[in-house]
């Protein structure tokens, strides 16, 4: 059961928050309603079985059930806890458009050959009734080798739940690695900062001049490799 909020603005809501309750709108099929949730009852109902895409049963102030299912919410950047909830109101007997997470599972043979597997997609956009609606989906990646790829359409959907992505789209695929090559540092012939060959028919420099040797550059660079 959750409670109208009469009381509107920031200062309402945290005050709402200390006492256990998450500030919320309910929008229904004549105007929005803003509540208020208690937040261990809409965090059980979250983490059930159906997760976000749980079906709620919001009755405002004793008044009739309003058949409902999570809009948005929002989360504390540094608890992670939800400080506030839109709640969209539905019919049963029609259809709605969900996001479902999409899961891996198993492990990819692929990577046993020492490729990399990668997901470039997280989630599905399907259209289901809302008691239809699965919490997520699970794709079975074990027979995923070093060059192939899962499309939308290999994804295999509970009955009466429709795609509505491109099926041609590929989520997972497992890539060759990258080899990694050390730079060649080749020797150039005149290099700056490089002393001159001594060639034959040079005359020796005299023993013990400070200045034998020592090249117009100064000190030797250091060659970019």
């Amino acid at each position: 059961m959750v409670q109208n909020r009469s009381i509107l603005g920031s200062a309402e809501a945290r005050r709402l928050r200390r006492q256990g309750l998450i500030p919320g709108v309910l929008y229904g099929r004549e105007r929005p309603v803003a509540i208020s949730i208690p937040e261990r009852d809409l965090r059980a109902a979250l983490t059930g079985a159906s997760g976000t895409n749980a079906v709620l049963d919001v009755v405002v102030d004793g008044g009739s059930s309003h058949s409902s299912v999570l809009k948005e919410y929002q989360l504390d950047s540094v608890r992670g806890t939800i400080t506030h909830v839109d709640l969209q109101e539905v019919r049963l007997d029609q259809t709605i458009h969900a996001t479902v997470p999409l899961h891996l599972a198993g492990e990819a043979a692929g990577t046993k050959e020492g490729g990399v597997l990668q997901q470039v997609v997280s989630e599905l956009n399907v259209e289901a009734l809302p008691l239809d609606v699965p919490a997520s989906v699970d794709f079975d990646i074990s027979g995923l080798h070093i060059g192939d790829s899962a499309h939308l359409s290999q994804v295999a959907l509970p009955e009466g739940v429709t795609l509505l992505d491109d099926g041609e789209t590929v989520f997972a695929s497992v890539t060759q690695p990258s080899a990694f090559e050390e730079p060649e540092v080749e020797a150039e012939e005149g290099a700056e900062g490089e002393a001159p060959a001594e060639t034959a028919g040079d005359e020796a420099a005299p023993e013990g001049d400070s200045d034998a040797g020592s090249g117009d550059e100064g000190e030797p660079g250091t060659t970019e490799g």
